[in-house]
């Protein structure tokens, strides 16, 4: 059942799961048959739940490196960073964001679990082997006195969950770094941004590693006065494989 191309992204659609199917060899000829991408999704409007297999080889790049368009506005980077991890551009990432930020002071890089932590090491072993502080999600509505938290809403999971961090690992004197592997509307921003001022640090700035512009979490930010860095961000994309750059 093909019914993926009617919908409107980030409106009728909600990506459950997604995962590969390696191509087997034709039991006659002996070569590989393609590889698919299995989906399993929710219509917003039903309810319902369904499962679409496509070919892998529909899908288009994210500039040299293989990116996924899902449904849901969702930029599925598994080979390079948010399964397989390509250390060595997340170096260079990092090294821009320093250059950014030259001569801020900063004592802590502060991210989510579980895929904004490889990129928050790369970022703060540019700026001197500074300590990296992930905040824990959080699935227990009973939360105890000594951590700082914060709501956050899932576009993706489309559910709260909380977060959370120690007290003894944020305070007063920290000057934070906010870094995460994607930036859309911004709600885990939000969150970690409500979580530093509960404990009094001070937010310097943010780093991303993709944005999605056409989601403005980061204009949001910047409107702000929030500093806010990124290393690609992407005007516009479709589930037929266009992904258009701000230059």
């Amino acid at each position: 059942m093909v019914l993926l191309p009617q919908y409107k992204d980030g409106e009728d659609l909600t990506i459950m799961n997604c995962y590969y199917q390696y191509g087997k060899k034709d039991p006659d000829t002996g070569k590989r048959l393609d590889d698919y991408i299995c989906l399993v999704y929710k219509d917003n409007k039903t309810g319902y739940k369904y499962n679409e297999t496509i070919k892998k080889q529909e899908y288009t790049l994210f500039k040299k490196k293989d990116g996924i368009v899902l449904p849901g506005n969702i930029l599925k980077v598994n080979s390079f960073l948010n399964h397989q991890i390509d250390v060595e551009l997340l170096d260079k990432l990092a090294e821009d964001f320093k250059k950014s930020f030259d001569g801020v002071d900063i004592t802590k890089v502060v991210t989510i679990e579980a895929s904004g932590i490889s990129v928050a090491c790369s970022v703060a072993r540019a700026f001197g082997n500074i300590p990296v502080l992930f905040a824990k999600k959080h699935t227990s509505a009973a939360l105890s006195d000594d951590v700082y938290y914060s709501t956050v809403w899932s576009h993706t999971n489309s559910c709260n969950y909380n977060i959370v961090i120690s007290r003894e690992y944020l305070s007063s004197d920290d000057k934070i770094l906010l870094v995460d592997d994607f930036l859309a509307n911004g709600n885990a921003m939000k969150g970690l941004i409500e979580i530093a001022e509960n404990a009094g640090a001070k937010v310097q700035g943010i780093c991303v590693a993709i944005e999605k512009a056409f989601q403005s979490g980061g204009d949001a930010l910047r409107e702000k006065g929030i500093q806010v860095e990124s290393g690609a961000i992407i005007e516009k994309m479709s589930y037929n494989g266009d992904i258009i750059f701000r230059s």
